[in-house]
């Protein structure tokens, strides 16, 4: 066990409460600064921290505050014929950003801004044989893009599109002696994949197999 290190000191006159008013200034200023560095460094992900900062914005109930114009212009710029989404203007088509761009226009309401059958037809295009998933067309597999073909799907009503039990059963395979799960069969078992995993399973309503294979010590 690694010795636990105090890293940070806490002064006394600290605010003792959420500064909500400066975590939204900074947030709806973030998109602002296209010529930051920290913003055109962060490109490949754009998508994601599209919607992670939307969704922080919901939570505090201050999404009024970014421009949702822009934002639903920008997803719709990034889908491909192929019906995948990309993190930005330009680059390619992946499961990650396909899910957060479904999350964002769930978001707002407005899935009408892509083309739903050919998303649709993208995540069932990357399982594979043994129910399997990759994460674009240059096929690397991972439980974390098993979670999202199915986040996106599960969002958009879809689920029947793919093979569930397949699917399950690649996931059931990636489960590890200590209860946790990897990205792939064999792989370490880390908390984030847990979390996939989970979801993943009880959408294919097949989480009872987990627990009963001896999931709960690992979350103990």
């Amino acid at each position: 066990m690694g010795t636990p290190q105090k890293d940070v000191t806490i002064k006394n006159d600290a605010p003792a409460t959420l500064l909500l008013e400066k975590h939204v200034d900074y947030i709806a200023a973030y998109g602002t600064k296209k010529d930051d560095y920290e913003y055109c460094m962060s490109e490949y992900l754009r998508m994601s921290g599209v919607y992670w900062g939307l969704t922080v914005m919901d939570l505090m109930g201050q999404l009024h505050q970014m421009n949702k114009e822009e934002i639903l212009a920008f997803i719709k710029s990034c889908q491909h014929e192929c019906g995948g989404i990309s993190a930005s203007i330009g680059h390619d088509p992946h499961l990650l950003y396909t899910l957060s761009a479904i999350q964002i226009l769930t978001l707002y309401d407005n899935l009408h801004v892509v083309d739903i059958n050919k998303v649709v037809d993208y995540v069932k295009s990357l399982q594979k044989e043994d129910g399997s998933f990759a994460g674009d067309k240059w096929g690397e597999i991972d439980t974390r893009f098993s979670f999202c073909a199915v986040a996106t799907l599960a969002l958009l009503g879809k689920l029947d599109s793919i093979d569930v039990d397949k699917a399950v059963e690649f996931v059931l395979s990636c489960m590890n002696f200590d209860g946790g799960f990897g990205c792939r069969p064999g792989s370490e078992s880390h908390a984030g994949q847990v979390s996939c995993a989970v979801y993943k399973l009880s959408k294919g309503f097949s989480l009872h197999n987990a627990t009963h294979s001896g999931m709960l010590p690992y979350l103990g």
